[in-house]
Parts: structure tokens; sequence; C-alpha cells
């Protein structure tokens, strides 16, 4: 029989999901693990008191990873990925994540400026064919950002969540909330860079 896919463990999950999307509140960090708040706030307790994240208070408060955090964290995946057999598998997907990379950067910037009179002006969004343009190469870009992500959902089951994190962006954006391609901190951008982010620590390759 085939081995299971292998699951990662609550906790490593929540410590690895802050680690790629930096400080932030619960809401964030419960959002982006693809767990209910409680569970998230629950494991995230259990590591502040083994020293491994630490919690800021107030309303601009939230979570972030100690140094003992990281260092675990970078420990513990690395571990994993070598457990689950699935490092070749991560790596030829990122060699594919970095070919959509400069493209995902130029639809950004696509989205953001536009040239007026062979100048280029910041988009205000007053003008729906052109962002409809933009919105619609988005999602050719996306079709094969979701082979990608399939790829390495097979290798590792945590990435799944970025599919559907990436595809809720850009339903969003398409349905006229325009902050979802790269404004808000659940943008298609945002959940790209934290993708990034996640398979450079995974494969522990520095972000230069």
């Amino acid at each position: 029989m085939p081995n299971s896919p292998h699951k990662t463990s609550p906790d490593l999950l929540v410590l690895h999901t802050l680690r790629c999307i930096g400080f932030a509140a619960l809401d964030r960090v419960a959002e982006a693990a693809g767990l209910p708040e409680s569970d998230a706030e629950s494991e995230l307790i259990d590591l502040a008191v083994a020293g491994l994240v630490t919690r800021l208070p107030g309303d601009f408060g939230g979570w972030g990873l100690t140094d003992a955090g990281r260092a675990a964290d970078a420990e513990r995946i690395s571990d994993e990925l070598d457990a689950a057999g699935a490092r070749t598998a991560v790596a030829g997907a990122y060699d594919d994540f970095m070919v959509l990379n400069p493209e995902l950067l130029d639809l950004c910037t696509a989205w953001q400026t536009r040239s007026v009179d062979g100048v280029a002006t910041l988009n205000d969004h007053t003008d729906a064919a052109y962002d409809s343009r933009v919105l619609d190469r988005f999602t050719e870009f996306d079709r094969r950002a979701g082979v990608v992500c399939a790829d390495l959902a097979a290798a590792m089951p945590r990435f799944q969540r970025y599919r559907g994190r990436l595809a809720g962006a850009l339903g969003r954006a398409r349905s006229g909330e325009v902050r979802y391609v790269t404004d808000d901190l659940a943008s298609y951008h945002t959940v790209w860079f934290q993708l990034h982010e996640d398979l450079l620590v995974t494969l522990g390759i520095p972000r230069h």
C-alpha cells in the first residue's frame, strides 16, 4: 500500500506559518495556517511557554517568533521534509515557482501603475477596462500557479492551503475588491510572497 501523505503537526504548522508571514495578530495566523482561531491560539500559547514565540499585547499587538523559535522552525521543517521524502519534489516545484515569479511581479507592477501618454502613473483604478485586462492576465497566470501548488501539495499537504488563499484573493479582486491584488494583508501578492518565503525556509535557501 502507498504511504499516507505526511501531515504536519499543528504546533509546527503554526510555528512555521508565523515564520512565513511575520509578526501577526491571531486572526491572520489562523487564516494563514488554515486552522480555527481557537486551535491556533492554543498552539501559540504552548509555543510561547516553550519560548519559541512571544506576544505583544495592545490594539496593534500580535505574535512573533523568538530567535529560538526561528532556529527551531528551520530545523524542524527541514527534518520534516526529509522524513517525508519530499525534498526532491519540493525542490522541483520551487524551480517551477521561480519561473513564474518574475511574471507575477510584472503583473503587480501593471496593476499598480499604467502608462498614460507614455508616462508611467499610479493606477487609480478608475479605468475598468484596463483593470479587467490585467485581471484577465492574473487569471491566466493563476491557472499555471495552480499547477505548482498542486505539485507542492502532492509532496507536502501543508502547501495545499496556498491554493485556496490565492484563488480566494483573486476571486475577491474580480468581484471588485481591488485591494486583494496587491494592497491587502490577504492579497494575491502577499500570499505569493509568503509561499516564496515558505519554499525558501523549507529548502534552506537564503533570501538574497
